[in-house]
């Protein structure tokens, strides 16, 4: 099994950044993929941006536009999101989730799911 425990969350103003952290454990042999998805209020969860767990190669959703960075600290086993320039918009509880196999788009693909970190953002 494989776990995850996101942190790094709060309540930051229009134009702030934040970082979240995803800590990875278990069985991490298995992990294909390590991304970052969230869930507006009242909306479906959306995908926020990936990277290979072996290859690193990184992908990001269409509204990050720049603004967020995703990377591995391979150190630490923990999986950060740097985001930046932050609007109201994302204001949204941020999850990380990890892929076996699947399509890395779809959430329904993904094996295991952190709690979720609160991310709000005052305009």
């Amino acid at each position: 099994q494989v776990q995850l425990v996101e942190s790094g969350g709060g309540l930051v103003q229009a134009g702030d950044s934040l970082r979240l952290s995803c800590a990875v454990s278990g069985r991490t042999f298995s992990i294909n993929t390590v991304s970052w998805f969230r869930q507006p209020p009242g909306k479906e969860r959306e995908f926020v941006a990936g990277v290979g767990w072996s290859s690193g190669t990184t992908s990001y959703g269409d509204f990050v536009k720049g603004r967020f960075t995703i990377s591995r600290d391979n150190a630490k086993n923990t999986i950060e999101l740097q985001m930046n320039s932050l609007k109201h918009e994302d204001t949204a509880r941020y999850y990380c989730a990890s892929l076996r196999v699947g399509d890395w788009r779809f959430p329904e693909d993904y094996d295991t799911w952190g709690q979720g970190t609160q991310v709000s953002v005052s305009s």
